[in-house]
């Protein structure tokens, strides 16, 4: 009598192990939600297929040379920006991904209304580039960049873009302008 429920329950818990559903809205360093780094062009209407895909492929305008996808929920907001590796390629892959949606997050609840300090109390920030009117913060753990205003920055360093500019610098609360993954 024991053996047929030890199989029955091994049965059930295998059929529940393999249905483990993936958080359509969990940023890894290899996926946000159920698109990953070798998702191809020609895949994001059945990965989006509840929201809206604006592709951008007019050749006539002046910035022809980008071919970003914007992905809108039913009601309208922004959520992400893709950028494919090759243009007017449906069998390319995503290069890079803009997060605009708060609801996108990581494990550890950085979004793209996260401060300076969520980040470097969450990751290790291994790069910090000091350019025209933006600091961009590399964190390698995630493949994922963010940009910081400099008008964030205390005004002795927004001018300059010979600084090196430290961690210890920035102030906490300075917020996230841009949040970006990247693939390779």
């Amino acid at each position: 009598m024991k053996l047929p429920q030890i199989a029955t329950f091994i049965v059930f818990a295998i059929m529940f192990s393999c249905n483990k559903e993936v958080d359509p809205y969990l940023i890894t360093d290899q996926s946000i939600g159920l698109l990953t780094d070798s998702t191809q062009v020609k895949e994001l209407k059945e990965i989006f297929g509840s929201d809206s895909i604006v592709n951008y492929s007019d050749g006539e305008e002046f910035t022809r040379d980008f071919n970003n996808i914007d992905v809108y929920s039913k009601e309208g907001e922004k959520l992400l920006t893709l950028t494919p590796k090759i243009l007017g390629d449906s069998t390319s892959v995503i290069e890079s991904v803009q997060i605009f949606s708060p609801k996108f997050k990581t494990d550890k609840a950085i979004t793209s209304q996260s401060s300076f300090k969520d980040i470097s109390d969450n990751y290790k920030i291994t790069k910090i580039n000091n350019i025209i009117n933006n600091l961009v913060l590399s964190v390698d753990e995630l493949n994922a960049s963010f940009t910081i205003d400099k008008e964030e920055l205390p005004s002795n360093l927004r001018f300059n873009m010979d600084l090196n500019i430290e961690k210890s610098q920035i102030p906490d609360k300075a917020k996230i302008k841009h949040f970006f993954v990247y693939w390779n």
